[in-house]
């Protein structure tokens, strides 16, 4: 397997382009892209559901970007030690109807000595929101590097 740098153990400066590299995978809402961060057995926690591996990774990311319109995400460091990461986040999206939420969560992360995510649990919390109160206005894709970040946000 070729590593996905950077790889653990994890320093201050490599846990926040780590967590980078992850936002901006997730912010290409590309199932199969995103899933490459993701070892083949990987084991995840998100919300109530259980996925293992790559395949129901991939479904579950189909499914969420075909409810979840206009995805934008911020995530921001919170803690690292070896090759633990946690991150808290906070999208915004809205569902077929046009209703616009904005999810707020953390997520524990633990990387493979390749620096492959092989163990994800999340906890997400949705806040409904209207139009108006949106506060990710970039086209969709990669976050602009002079866009607030999650703390400068208030988030």
């Amino acid at each position: 397997m070729a590593d996905r740098y950077p790889i653990p153990p994890y320093t201050l400066e490599t846990a926040r382009e780590k967590t980078r590299l992850a936002e901006d995978s997730w912010n290409s809402r590309d199932p199969e892209k995103v899933a490459q961060g993701y070892t083949i057995d990987s084991r995840w926690r998100n919300r109530h559901e259980f996925l293992h591996g790559r395949d129901e990774i991939i479904a579950f990311l189909t499914r969420k970007w075909e409810r979840e319109l206009e995805y934008r995400l911020i995530k921001e460091l919170w803690a690292f030690e070896g090759n633990r990461i946690a991150v808290r986040f906070a999208y915004e999206c809205h569902d077929l109807d046009g209703n616009w939420f904005r999810s707020y969560g953390n997520e524990n992360w633990e990387y493979d000595e390749h620096g492959v995510m092989a163990v994800r649990h999340a906890s997400i919390n949705d806040l409904p929101i209207t139009e108006s109160e949106r506060a990710y206005h970039w086209p969709l894709g990669r976050r602009p590097d002079d866009h607030p970040s999650l703390s400068d946000l208030g988030f």
